[in-house]
């Protein structure tokens, strides 16, 4: 669990204290009221949680949050928005399966706070959880029931699920081994608001259909349709919408603690974290890609925060199946560990081999001299480039591998630098034969071009196979060697074969290929 208290010094108040439970209600105007928040994974609970922290709404709320991994992405992400609204912050983290596993810890966290309120130190509007998407919230709306310490204090208040439109009724048709509930279906039932996320993937008729097995699931809760969990804030909390005796008449066995909570074991997660090593940014993206094409219908969720090399930001990513948001977002901070983490939920995930494929995409000299070797052409060879707009196709001559600018954006390193035959010095983003190819005039003079790719990197090729022997610090002064014989090479191409009128030019306007693929 992750608690983090949050105020706001917009002006505003409660806006329905009154309980429905009965038993409750002598003292229901003094109980905290708890919104419990949950929708399977990668339905926008975090998104919505943002928007409720960053919101003018005049109340102090405090959110506790869940992860099914051992690592945790969001907290750093919701800490920022929590200090947006408060002078004070408090973070307890413990991972796990908030409906069965660490079940104690949420009475733990919810009995820090009652202390805090009881002494006076602390006055809330309202608490919010987020749970893991893999949490039946059944046994977290429980606790709220049978636990004296937590009825003392608090007041479950609606349980509001999210739902994302264009990957829940594969979840809600998935077939669980005996015994073993489905959580999505579990969630959809148990919702007093229903939120249903992300109708811009879906069209009128496919949002029709769902909404419809929604409702055929849980007729009495309320849908929202909405985009990136852009609602009213009213809509969410204070709704006074849990209603204890339509719970049990659902589920007769909702108050009993004895019985067991059990997941689908085939469905787990992997969480890898890096401290020692920054990213190479084409390497992730090339890997993530291939991950997505080949495990995308298993790989439920996954997210990360990633130390990337040439990237003063980090990098923020999550993905539902194949469906993928990357961004550079939040600086690092001067004194801060850079340190890349992430988690992947899904089933049958394969963790050796998800952290040896991560572990391949590091920036170590040993990665980078592998990317480079994979490179088709050399520096010298003649190329054709999709410049785009009326120009199209035109003719150059690669003049540096590997080449970053200061005013690339973070993290990009293009394969080449290529001289135009116009004078123009351009980048090509990818190696790809969408942006960059063997020019005739080159193919046409013998099969040299497929080696040339190979050979240019360098004296790479004479440097020998010393690499090889497993020595570090051989393979970075290779590397380091490489590098330089690639930059003198490029020197001497400039001064050998630019036309004089080129060499003349005050300035070169740098140019970056249009991405097309």
């Amino acid at each position: 669990h992750k608690s983090m208290y949050s105020g706001s010094t917009a002006e505003g108040g409660r806006a329905g204290d009154a309980s429905s439970i009965s038993h409750m209600s002598e003292q229901s105007q003094d109980l905290v009221p708890v919104t419990v928040l949950t929708g399977f994974l990668g339905s926008g609970k975090t998104t919505l949680l943002n928007h409720i922290l960053t919101a003018t709404h005049g109340k102090k709320i405090a959110v506790i949050e869940n992860e099914f991994g051992e690592v945790g992405i969001d907290d750093a992400l919701l800490a920022k928005n929590t200090k947006m609204q408060s002078d004070e912050e408090i973070i307890e983290m413990m991972n796990g399966c908030i409906c069965c596993t660490v079940r104690q810890d949420l009475i733990a966290v919810l009995g820090k706070l009652a202390k805090r309120i009881k002494s006076g130190k602390l006055k809330l509007d309202g608490i919010i959880i987020e749970t893991t998407g893999m949490a039946d919230p059944a046994p977290v709306a429980q606790t709220f029931f049978v636990d004296d310490m937590v009825k003392a204090f608090a007041k479950l208040d609606g349980i509001v699920t999210l739902v994302d439109a264009k990957h829940i009724e594969q979840h809600l048709d998935d077939v669980k081994p005996e015994g073993a509930e489905n959580e999505a279906v579990e969630q959809v039932a148990f919702a007093d608001r229903l939120l249903l996320n992300k109708t811009d993937l879906v069209d009128a008729s496919e949002l029709d259909r769902v909404e419809a097995r929604l409702k055929s699931i849980n007729a009495a809760a309320p849908i929202l349709r909405c985009t990136k969990a852009e609602v009213s804030v009213n809509s969410v909390l204070d709704i006074g919408a849990f209603d204890l005796q339509r719970t049990l008449k659902m589920d007769p066995e909702f108050l009993n603690t004895a019985g067991e909570h059990e997941h689908d074991s085939s469905v787990s997660s992997v969480s890898i974290t890096e401290t020692s090593e920054p990213l190479d940014l084409g390497l992730v993206e090339d890997w993530i890609g291939d991950l997505l094409r080949e495990k995308g219908a298993d790989i439920y969720r996954m997210k990360g925060v990633l130390n990337v090399k040439h990237a003063d930001t980090r990098f923020v990513y999550h993905a539902v199946h194949m469906i993928f948001n990357g961004e550079f977002m939040e600086p690092w901070e001067e004194d801060e560990e850079r340190t890349s983490r992430l988690v992947f939920i899904g089933k049958n995930l394969d963790a050796t081999e998800l952290r040896k494929s991560f572990a391949e995409c590091l920036a170590t000299t040993v990665n980078l001299e592998r990317k480079l070797k994979a490179l088709r052409f050399a520096v010298g060879q003649r190329v054709v480039c999709n410049v785009g707009g009326d120009e199209g196709w035109a003719k150059g001559t690669i003049s540096m591998l590997m080449w970053r600018a200061e005013d690339m954006d973070p993290g990009m390193v293009a394969p080449y630098q290529i001289m135009m035959d116009n004078g123009d010095l351009i980048s090509a983003p990818a190696d790809s034969d969408n942006l960059v190819r063997l020019a005739d005039d080159e193919s046409d003079e013998s099969d040299e071009g497929g080696e040339g790719g190979e050979g240019g990197e360098g004296g790479e090729g004479g440097g020998g196979g010393e690499e090889e022997d497993g020595n570090e610090a051989k393979r970075q002064r290779k590397y380091q060697l490489d590098q330089r014989a690639n930059a003198a090479r490029a020197d001497a191409f400039r001064s050998g074969q630019l036309e004089e009128g080129a060499r003349a030019c005050s300035s070169v306007r740098r140019a970056v290929l249009r991405r097309v693929w």
